[in-house]
Order: structure tokens, then sequence, then C-alpha cells
């Protein structure tokens, strides 16, 4: 199976060149990633629980699904291409902001990335990917956010990063 390859890019999120995905984390070059948050009409946010087997954050809860672009993909693209191989539906994606950050796991490995946050809305259930996803809720933002507080370690460590700057987004952006 060949390796998926991130895309390198400055602070400014200009593609400088591409690097295989394990070792642009074993080495922590800024690379563009996304993450995607869906919510319901009810304005519960969708979370996934991680594949046991996955080789970092295994069963940690974590937004509805997030990577990394592929060279000529758009953000709304790949968002929709990831929505649909995690959790087995698409929905119009909106992109709400982006920032850096820097996230070291146990495992020696660290996430540096330019993260592109979208939103989009779908009220059924999902079909999860069982290579990808154990399992699956909906939650209140504020629930989540509370949860975080008391059970941090229930947590994918960039969800928590990422998660804070959504809720902030969310609150900012109330009509």
């Amino acid at each position: 199976m060949k390796e998926d390859h991130v895309i390198l890019v400055n602070t400014q999120d200009v593609q400088i060149g591409t690097m295989p995905k394990m070792e642009a984390h074993e080495k922590a070059q800024l690379h563009r990633a996304f993450s995607v948050f869906v919510m319901n009409d009810r304005g519960e946010t969708m979370l996934q629980q991680r594949a046991p087997h996955k080789y970092h954050s295994p069963l940690l809860w974590t937004n509805t699904c997030c990577s990394h672009q592929r060279v000529g993909e758009n953000n709304i693209e790949a968002g929709k291409r990831r929505l649909q191989e995690e959790m087995g539906f698409v929905t119009d994606l909106k992109e709400l902001f982006s920032f850096i950050y820097k996230a070291p796991f146990d495992n020696g490995l660290t996430e540096h990335e330019l993260d592109h946050v979208m939103i989009g809305t779908y009220n059924e259930a999902p079909v999860i990917n069982r290579e990808e996803v154990a399992d699956w809720k909906w939650m209140r933002p504020k629930d989540i956010q509370e949860d975080i507080a008391l059970n941090p370690r229930r947590y994918t460590v960039w969800f928590k990063i990422i998660f804070e700057k959504f809720y902030n987004h969310l609150i900012q952006n109330q009509s």
C-alpha cells in the first residue's frame, strides 16, 4: 500500500512541497490539514471515537472527521471525501477559519498543522467505517466543553485544541 503524502506549507498556507505522512509527523513538519464538525438541527455536534487499531489516539473521541488534503484537492473536496470515507455520508461544508497548532503525541509523533476548520449540517445516523471509527454520538457543544474539562484523557490532543476555537467561533457568531 502506497503511503499518503501530506502537503507541506509555510505559515501563509503556501505549498512548499510534499512529504510522506509518517515522516512529516516524525519531523514535526508544518503541513495542511482539515477538521470537519457536523452539527444537526438541534445544535448538537457529531463526535467520532477513533478505531482501536489506529497508530495514535486509539479509542479517543474527536470531531466528526479530520485528515489531510491531497495535492490538487481543495479544502471542501477533501472534507467531503473524508466524511464519506469515515462516516458514510456527505453534506455541504463551509470553511469557518484556519489556524496553526502543534501537538506532540506520547508515541514520539507530532501534529504540526495549518488546520482548515469546516462545518456542515446532517440529521441522520452515519454509516461508520469500522476501519476508521469505533463509535459515534451527538453532543451539545456546551456538554463537550464540560466533559473535556472533567475527562480530558477521553479526547484526542488536537480535538481539545480545535474544539476550543470552534466553540468560541460558535459563541461569537450566534444570531
